[in-house]
């Protein structure tokens, strides 16, 4: 029996399904070059240390307040720092895979 014909995973036939679904809809396979990896990771770390930086100065700020509605307005402006950091890496990311920016 080949390898070909040995039952396949369910991860397998999805793998196959979306694969055949990318080339009747055009997408091109295109793997990433070493710059590319280089330059994904440095975003990565950046944003991890911005994110990290960001949460201790909350958990900083948190601990110095009893009231619970400023409590409130600081989780608040840390869950928007947050989104707009990640959606920032997001952003470069995908600039870095080649897509739009």
């Amino acid at each position: 029996m080949a390898e070909d014909d040995a039952p396949k995973s369910a991860y397998e036939l999805i793998l196959e399904r979306l694969r055949k679904k990318d080339r009747e809809d055009g997408v091109a396979d295109r793997p990433l070059t070493e710059e590319q990896r280089a330059q994904i990771a440095e975003i990565r770390t950046v944003y991890e240390a911005k994110l990290a930086e960001r949460e201790i100065l909350f958990q900083s700020s948190v601990r110095k307040v009893h009231d619970p509605a400023e409590r409130d307005i600081l989780e608040e402006e840390y869950r928007r720092d947050r989104e707009r950091i990640t959606s920032e890496r997001d952003r470069k990311l995908e600039a870095a895979r080649g897509g739009a920016s």
